[in-house]
């Protein structure tokens, strides 16, 4: 009887050989393409008169250097436009899909590809972004890459890759109000660090990740790269197969059900062997913000900066680095600290379900965004913004002093006009706050949810979502 994990199901079977130096060479089934990483890919296959054999299993897109207010061609970045020039003559020459701006598809990548039903549980997938590891939401295998990565992918649809261990990651219980999958995976960051999942896939697994939307699975996926792992992913079960039917690229009519089948069947089976087990719960799991300079230095938002001593040895001067550069001090509480900028998009909670929690906290708070602060909403894909609108969710973040944008990756790593200035300071739902991850060399990142972040915007300040939940329920 098989006790295989789902991760070694869609190894083996994508598996084309063992390479002499012990790797496995692995098809990629889903190659995502956007404007950043290619430009590279593509010379060297011309440089070495190479073609794309299967055009069709590569997805393009538009989104690291889009802006978001003005979408106008040519656009004032020069070097954006290039980008922009050269991903169109790219995916021409090669025979690859291109969803650009105005064509309804475009936006972060990690947001189009599901939503357009290109990621299917089973798949192999590969993108030259690290945040690939979303699509394993799906019960995919997903992978970031490299550029030469990338034109590996395209020449030969295939990687070298060392096989991973395999972690599951137990979590049970009910989220409790104020509490979001973005709580979830910060929580698990800190407790296994930033780098506890090095060498591992983790598989997600337990009562509250089943319990979870499709959208919510994919915001932990998305960051199990911030503690290490190659990637994560979450069996698929009813819940994705209820959000891939009817969407553009899912299987249709009579390939449905076979599909269907065949996804379950690499589901982990349920005597699984697994090389590691780390198990949690959602009780002791509180809205969370990070305070220092890894998505690990998260604490609850009802908690005080942590000293250096709580920490491993080793981390100590990373530690000691984190207080400097955030202006931070041990046994501070985080509740209250200052914001100038706050932004809720990213292919981490720029989704409409993201999107409409934001506007119903919101809407509950009443207030108007402090005047010290910047805030504003990026829709991950243009069909998000389109969905967006027919509900009226813009006009409930424009009526309490929000800023509406459209589709990109924004201020999630600032390659656009989207920037923090100086030593601001960011409320952001993206998934890293590295030292300049936002533009600035020394500006700061707080992450949380895009509900915290609404909540801060209105109160310019690191504020608990929960108080305003609990006013609300009390009429």
């Amino acid at each position: 009887m098989s006790s295989r994990t789902l991760f070694d199901k869609v190894w083996d079977l994508h598996t084309v050989r063992t390479l002499p130096s012990g790797q496995s060479q692995v098809f990629i089934g889903l190659h995502m393409i956007h404007e950043v990483t290619s430009p590279q890919a593509f010379a060297d296959l011309r440089l070495k008169g190479l073609k794309v054999p299967f055009p069709e299993r590569s997805v393009a897109t538009v989104d690291h250097i889009v802006p978001t207010e003005n979408q106008a061609r040519p656009y004032a970045d020069g070097l954006a436009e290039e980008m922009m020039v050269a991903i169109d003559k790219n995916c021409r020459e090669f025979g690859i899909r291109l969803f650009q701006p105005g064509s309804g598809k475009q936006g972060v990548v990690h947001i189009i590809a599901p939503e357009q039903g290109l990621t299917q549980p089973g798949m192999t997938v590969a993108c030259g972004d690290s945040h690939t590891a979303t699509h394993g939401a799906f019960g995919a295998i997903a992978f970031g890459i490299g550029t030469s990565q990338v034109r590996d992918v395209l020449a030969t649809q295939t990687l070298s890759m060392s096989r991973l261990k395999v972690r599951k990651i137990q979590v049970d219980g009910q989220l409790k109000p104020g509490v979001y999958a973005k709580d979830v995976i910060l929580h698990i960051l800190r407790k296994l660090t930033a780098k506890g999942g090095v060498g591992f896939a983790y598989e997600f697994a337990g009562s509250t990740f089943s319990a979870m939307s499709m959208e919510e699975r994919m915001t932990v996926c998305n960051m199990a790269i911030e503690g290490g792992a190659r990637c994560g992913y979450v069996n698929p079960d009813q819940v994705t197969f209820d959000y891939l039917k009817g969407r553009e690229y899912a299987p249709k009519a009579e390939h449905w059900d076979k599909a269907v089948a065949w996804w379950k069947s690499i589901a982990s089976d349920a005597d699984a062997v697994f090389d590691d087990v780390k198990t949690f719960k959602t009780e002791d799991i509180e809205p969370t913000v990070t305070w220092g300079i890894s998505p690990d230095h998260g604490i609850g938002v009802g908690e005080s900066i942590p000293a250096k001593e709580s920490f491993a040895k080793d981390e100590w001067a990373t530690i000691d680095e984190a207080y400097q550069y955030m202006d931070l001090k041990a046994g501070q509480p985080i509740a209250g600290v200052a914001i100038d900028v706050a932004f809720i998009g990213s292919c981490t909670n720029g989704r409409i379900s993201d999107l409409r929690e934001a506007a119903r906290v919101i809407t509950l708070h009443g207030g108007k965004v402090n005047a010290k602060v910047k805030a504003f909403i990026v829709p991950g894909s243009e069909a998000v913004k389109v969905v967006a609108e027919a509900e009226g969710l813009d006009k409930v973040f424009t009526a309490h002093g929000f800023e509406w944008r459209n589709a990109g990756c924004s201020m999630c790593l600032a390659m656009n006009p989207d920037k923090l200035q100086g030593r601001q300071v960011s409320a952001s739902s993206s998934n890293r706050n590295f030292k300049g991850r936002q533009g600035s060399p020394s500006g700061r990142t707080l992450l949380m949810s895009p509900a915290m972040v609404a909540i801060a915007a209105l109160e310019g300040k690191v504020s608990d979502v929960r108080t305003v939940l609990a006013k609300a329920a009390k009429g």
